[in-house]
């Protein structure tokens, strides 16, 4: 209760002193997903009142850390795309920008993960079912929702008539700023349906069709990212999109024309000014739609010319890529644009139109060319390419990783780059330190304030100080200890949970992300097996104990990533029974990953797994969480990986395998994986082992369609990289037993994060892309008196 007040009280002070201003311009960033995690014990150490509560918590004989067990995560992302989101709003709100979230209120999130012998089964996520205490409806915000539906002609223009209307109701939750009493806003809509409990049907006793109607509009918003392989939730799926961008564009205009605080009425009707208040950040493709959205809205509703509205669309809208991969670009069949949106299919087809204008006079007679940029696809099925629509929608489109960055201007994107080089920017991911390193690990974050003062926590670049003391035997031993100690509870929370008893002086190997081929989690396996192999072959000799731990959920649909899921525990189940392996190895796959167990898994880990294949991760952001928590890195020089190796030195990370280029010669060249199989007879011995059924003696053919994928199908070449991770895992063994030498290497990743904190990417797409610098000046606290505190 004392926190709602000090949240409510920020809130209300940060919307009348600094929203309210008329010259104020704001951020609305869209994202399909917002990974929030818990929110009691960040809100606690962001507002500075976390030992207040404890303490007043203790006096009344309640312990704060049962109290924040009972929160659920959540469920409102699942990987990398939401967590960004969610770092990004803490830092929005840390920063004092003038910020709103949007997204959807998902009332089942994406799915909690059970392994049943072996096998992810996915379960409803029903993170709701005791409410949540943070968010605060508001039904007077209510807006309309249309689908379906035809176009008709007027005088006035076109016109959607006949629409199948779904109310979009906002929840809004509150983001504390660190130390600033500042709360921003992430608003999350949930579909209502018009059609109320059908009596009639009911007692006529069909008790299906009663209900029906509601069912069917509010599915929209019941869950992340609904299985694709079939239509109905490909639709689903679209719908989602366009509810989120229709909701959100209405709510952001209706801000924009009332430009003065207190009031609802329009006093603002000039759109000319829009793009100077107005900054709209499209989180990957998913929000696309809010282009032709904003184009409908303004030429069709507010009359305006189609230049003025294209004008004023561009100069506000920018677009974050974040994939390089050709099926995780979004492209949208014609026909479920047909039926779902024909207005807004009119509209892509005239953007398209004047675009491939635009494309024609630049390089006349380039037909291949304009194909290769259209918005529409017409190979096959006829697609709406929604990246190649969120180029052309936006002023500004950037890649999260130098590496990435770079990809996307010479191969990914190189037509739209040529035509127009000025859009692209490189804008490396961050992750927020306060959620990260505060919150996650106060042991290691009290002994660098110990050594460096606090102000590290809004300027991580402080965290360099610490290089001057890696060599220190007083401060490796107390980094250790801190290590230690995180290890010894994750053990015991294992043991809890698992029942899998593991030695804490172990080396902790931590692997967890999504789900995908390209994440390599199979190469990972493979390294496991190899390990096995050789503990087997050769029991007495020296070996270092290892931990390995894979978490992650594979999306349901996606048949190979659920089968690396069983292969990996089944791998585990032969090597944690094996007496002759005893506490050499053990292999433990974490179940429902989520950003709560991330908390407690990060501040343990020794050394992160980062394999994807060069040329695949746009950056990661849990590579960065490791290395502020002193985890040393394996890895390839993918995504943030290559920074990172910039930033702390090639001695104090593991790089292996392929580079980008390499990668491309080995396409070109053409890749045979039997070449390797045959050439290497470890490698041999895991792939036999794999596809005879050694680790699945009851279904000897369980994994078999697996290792053909090796052998055949692998579009991500684990082979190629195979020697060589091997190789550097022998090497990260050797620096382990050298711990002060390990240790050292620890604190310098630590203090090399600096560059990789949220606030410094926030930041940079204020000043190069909305036009938005921070403002740092802390608002009065919500103790002192609302009246004085507006006259400060």
């Amino acid at each position: 209760m004392v926190t709602h007040i000090y949240v409510l009280e920020s809130l209300l002070r940060i919307r009348v002193t600094r929203y309210m201003s008329v010259a104020a311009s704001r951020v609305y960033y869209l994202s399909l997903e917002f990974y929030m995690g818990r929110s009691l014990q960040n809100t606690m150490i962001n507002l500075g009142i976390q030992s207040s509560v404890d303490e007043a918590l203790y006096q009344l004989g309640l312990d704060i850390e049962e109290l924040e067990e009972l929160e659920e995560d959540a469920g409102l992302g699942n990987g990398g795309l939401g967590r960004l989101a969610a770092c990004f709003l803490d830092s929005m709100a840390t920063l004092g920008m003038a910020a709103y979230g949007y997204g959807i209120r998902y009332e089942y999130g994406i799915f909690a993960q059970k392994i049943i012998n072996g096998e992810q089964q996915e379960e409803p996520d029903d993170w709701l079912r005791f409410g949540n205490p943070w968010e605060k409806a508001r039904p007077e915000y209510m807006l309309p929702v249309n689908f379906y539906g035809r176009v008709i002609d007027t005088a006035e223009g076109k016109k959607w008539v006949d629409t199948q209307v779904v109310f979009a109701l906002p929840y809004d939750n509150p983001i504390p700023g660190y130390n600033n009493n500042v709360v921003n806003t992430l608003r999350l809509w949930s579909a209502k349906s018009p059609m109320d409990f059908n009596l009639k049907f009911f007692n006529d006793g069909d008790y299906i069709q009663a209900v029906l109607d509601r069912n069917l509009a509010e599915n929209i918003s019941r869950v992340l990212y609904p299985n694709d392989n079939v239509f109905e939730g490909k639709e689903l799926r679209l719908k989602q999109e366009y509810f989120l961008c229709a909701a959100t564009l209405q709510d952001i205009i209706r801000r924009y024309k009332a430009a003065n605080f207190g009031t609802r009425e329009p006093t603002r009707t000039n759109f000319d000014l829009m793009p100077n208040k107005v900054a709209i950040q499209l989180n990957d493709t998913h929000p696309s739609l809010a282009i032709p959205e904003l184009m409908r809205v303004l030429v069709d509703i507010e009359g305006l010319s189609w230049e003025n509205a294209w004008d004023v669309t561009v100069r506000c809208c920018a677009y974050t890529n974040h994939t390089v991969l050709p099926e995780a670009l979004e492209r949208w069949p014609v026909s479920m644009f047909e039926r779902l949106l024909p207005r807004h299919l009119e509209i892509i087809y005239h953007i398209n139109f004047l675009h491939l204008q635009d494309v024609q006079k630049r390089w006349p007679g380039d037909m291949d060319r304009m194909r290769r940029m259209s918005c529409v696809e017409e190979d096959g099925e006829k697609r709406i390419n929604m990246a190649h629509l969120s180029i052309v929608g936006s002023h500004a489109v950037n890649g999260v990783a130098a590496i990435h960055s770079e990809i996307i201007k010479k191969d990914v994107f190189k037509d739209f780059y040529e035509m127009n080089p000025e859009k692209f920017q490189n804008k490396t991911n961050g992750i927020t330190p306060r959620r990260w390193l505060v919150l996650c690990n106060p042991s290691l974050s009290d002994l660098i304030t110990e050594k460096i003062g606090d102000e590290w926590t809004v300027h991580l670049d402080q965290l360099t100080k610490l290089k001057q003391w890696a060599k220190d035997p007083n401060f490796q031993r107390a980094v250790q200890k801190v290590k230690q100690e995180n290890k010894l509870r994750l053990a015991q929370l294992l043991e809890k949970d698992y029942g899998v008893k593991i030695n804490p002086s172990s080396m902790f190997d931590i692997h967890v992300k999504r789900i995908h081929e390209y994440k390599r989690q199979l190469l990972n396996c493979l390294h496991i097996i190899t390990l096995y192999n050789r503990i087997k072959k050769n029991p007495s000799a020296k070996f270092t104990a290892r931990t390995i731990m894979i978490g992650g959920k594979a999306a349901p649909g996606y048949y190979v990533a659920k089968k690396i899921i069983k292969l990996i525990n089944m791998v585990a189940n032969v090597v944690n029974n094996d007496p002759i392996v005893g506490e050499k190895l053990k292999v433990i796959y974490l179940e429902n990953y989520r950003v709560t167990l991330a908390e407690k898994i990060i501040p343990a880990a020794d050394l992160s797994e980062q394999i994807s294949t060069a040329g695949t991760e746009a950056s990661g952001t849990g590579n960065m969480k490791f290395m502020l928590n002193g985890a040393l890195t394996i890895g390839t020089l993918d995504g943030a990986n290559v920074e990172m190796a910039e930033e702390m030195g090639d001695e104090n990370i593991f790089i292996f395998g392929m580079t980008v280029d390499e990668v491309e010669d080995l396409k070109r060249k053409g890749y045979n994986a039997m070449d390797y199989y045959n050439a290497n007879p470890e490698l041999k011995q895991v792939v036999d082992q794999i596809q005879n059924g050694f680790f699945s003696p009851g279904n000897p053919d369980e994994f078999r369609d697996l290792a053909d994928i090796l052998l055949k199908y692998d579009r991500f070449y684990l082979f190629a990289d195979y020697e060589a991770y091997i190789k550097k895992q022998e090497e990260v063994n050797s620096v382990y037993e050298n711990q002060a030498k390990w240790v050292e290497m620890a604190i310098h990743n630590i203090a090399s994060s600096g560059k990789f904190s949220s606030d410094r990417t926030i930041i940079d797409y204020g000043k190069d892309i909305w036009g938005i610098e921070p403002n740092y000046q802390k608002l009065p606290d919500p103790s002192v008196p609302r009246e004085l505190a507006l006259k400060e």
